[in-house]
């Protein structure tokens, strides 16, 4: 296999055989594993439906789900077209780079960058609560949260040294045990006719998402951004063309399949979740003290309590694979960066057997452990403030790297025309700035109803923090890129310029 990059200026730069990832090493099913596991069902119903239920859009948060399907298949579209044609395991930050410029590119790049690094944490931090709850309550060890994370930290740095087929493995296996426990509950409920008031048929009406009703008494902003926030990760199937069999046809594939297929069932299971409780019930449920009863109480009772002690230890293996998942895409956002000498160059080496990018990896790992370490050392709930800040933070930033994608679709096809063929009004035009002005709509609602959403944790300095953060990668990044245009221009050359081209086998 030859691997020959080209600079922009036309320099032939010789890039050592191991900076290529393992290509073929999964197909269409694997990659969209890997996305929804990312999305972790079980904890995106247990821990995002009840604050949609309970203080937003109440009996209308499936219709909210239905809504975020719409907006998020629209800007898909505009994003699979740029996938057709550039595949590199930056994903957005080649994406941004190549399609409009390296100024934005860059920014887009360490946004994204930063909010896979932070989020790994995050979720590592959820699955040690969960996962501390488990075994105590069900098994009697009560240890803390403190050493589930170390043994999550580890073992996905294990899991993530082989090629990606390994990790694909393993998310696919908690992924079907996940929809199966979820999708048993909803259609047992189906199949009954639904609870006390039956099929609430106004749940699934789209107005119900954009009013709340008497019993809610909540926020719309909060019972959308509830939904869109259950998507954070459905971009990642980006990140692993280079490493899919077919990037070209898969990617575009999986993350049509990934942003409507968890749209469906995450509108169905909400939908027959609320019909089992009934409409008012669900709202007490969801507001109460004890908020994942409103899944666990219609698990208990149509399925069994058998089914309950599963979904218990689903929510647990959910948010490991979902760490895992958040782990492989920033392994490959920090390897694109030193594959592009932008960060350390080792962390651009593949392993020469397993060609995975295991420096990046360990480095992913020495990070996520800082943070962790950080939360125990300042007392911390590693639930209530490190992952639900994480996650805000996350959520802003990749909303605005979306934007950013959106508006590089309607250049690269419009505006420099590349690939002539491919521009279309809707699917190239019409769709990205729809999607564009949709990410722009959510971004608002994450700032108008960020101290909701953060609860207790808004009292904290990271929370008066983030909105700085965010504004700093953004400007910070784009100032840093027209800096290297101006006095560094080989090394600005390099941003977002490793691109597969698969017909050819070569970097371009």
């Amino acid at each position: 296999m030859s691997a020959n990059p080209v600079s922009p200026s036309g320099v032939d730069e010789s890039t050592p055989q191991q900076a290529r990832l393992k290509p073929g090493a999964i197909g269409l099913v694997g990659v969209v594993f890997m996305v929804v596991a990312f999305s972790a069902p079980t904890t995106a119903m247990t821990g995002n439906l009840p604050v949609a239920v309970g203080f937003g859009n109440g009996v209308g948060a499936p219709a909210g789900f239905m809504i975020a399907t719409v907006v998020l298949t629209i800007f898909s579209v505009g994003f699979v077209a740029l996938a057709r044609h550039i595949t590199a395991a930056g994903a957005f930050y080649t994406f941004v780079s190549r399609g409009w410029s390296r100024i934005p590119g860059l920014a887009a790049g360490v946004m994204s960058m930063f909010t896979y690094m932070t989020m790994e944490a995050g979720l590592i931090g959820i699955f040690s609560v969960f996962a501390d709850q488990a075994f105590s309550v069900q098994l009697g060890l009560e240890l803390g949260w403190q050493p589930y994370a170390v043994v999550a930290a580890v073992a996905i740095a294990v899991l993530s040294h082989f090629d990606i087929s390994v990790a694909a493995k393993v998310l696919g296996l908690v992924l079907v045990l996940e929809i199966t426990v979820l999708a048993g509950t909803a259609f047992t409920v189906l199949f009954k006719g639904g609870g006390p008031d039956g099929i609430i048929w106004d749940s699934v009406n789209p107005l119900s998402a954009l009013s709340t009703n008497d019993l809610a008494g909540g926020v719309v902003g909060l019972g959308l951004l509830m939904a869109f926030w259950s998507w954070v990760g459905f971009e990642s199937t980006a990140i692993y063309g280079e490493e899919s069999k077919d990037p070209k046809r898969i990617v575009p594939q999986a993350t049509l399949i990934a942003v409507i297929g968890i749209g469906v069932f995450y509108t169905f299971i909400s939908w027959m979740t609320i019909s089992a409780n009934g409409a008012q019930r669900s709202v007490e449920l969801a507001s109460g003290p004890a908020p994942f009863d409103l899944l666990y109480a219609p698990t208990r009772e149509y399925v069994g309590s058998w089914a309950v002690t599963a979904f218990e230890w689903l929510v647990v293996f959910g948010s490991f694979a979902c760490a895992l998942a958040i782990h492989n895409s920033a392994a490959r956002y920090l390897f694109a960066f030193g594959r592009d000498r932008l960060l350390w160059h080792r962390m651009g080496e593949a392993h020469p057997r397993h060609a995975s990018p295991w420096v990046a990896s360990l480095v992913q790992t020495g990070f996520a452990i800082v943070l962790l370490a950080i939360c125990w050392i300042t007392d911390a709930d590693p639930y209530a403030t490190l992952f639900v800040l994480v996650a805000i933070l996350a959520t802003i930033c990749l909303l605005i790297v979306q934007t950013l994608c959106s508006v590089s679709t309607i250049v690269y096809f419009h505006v420099k025309k590349e690939h002539p063929e491919t521009a279309h009004w809707w699917r190239t035009l019409t769709a990205p700035v729809i999607g564009g002005l949709g990410m722009l709509f959510v971004t608002y609602l994450m700032l108008s109803n960020m101290k909701a959403a953060a609860g207790a944790a808004s009292d904290t300095l990271f929370f008066k923090l983030i909105p700085w953060i965010v504004v700093g990668l953004l400007v910070g990044s784009m100032a840093v890129a027209a800096y290297l245009r101006s006095n560094r221009p080989q090394l600005y050359s390099r941003i977002g310029s490793t691109v597969f081209d698969e017909v050819h086998d070569t970097v371009v």
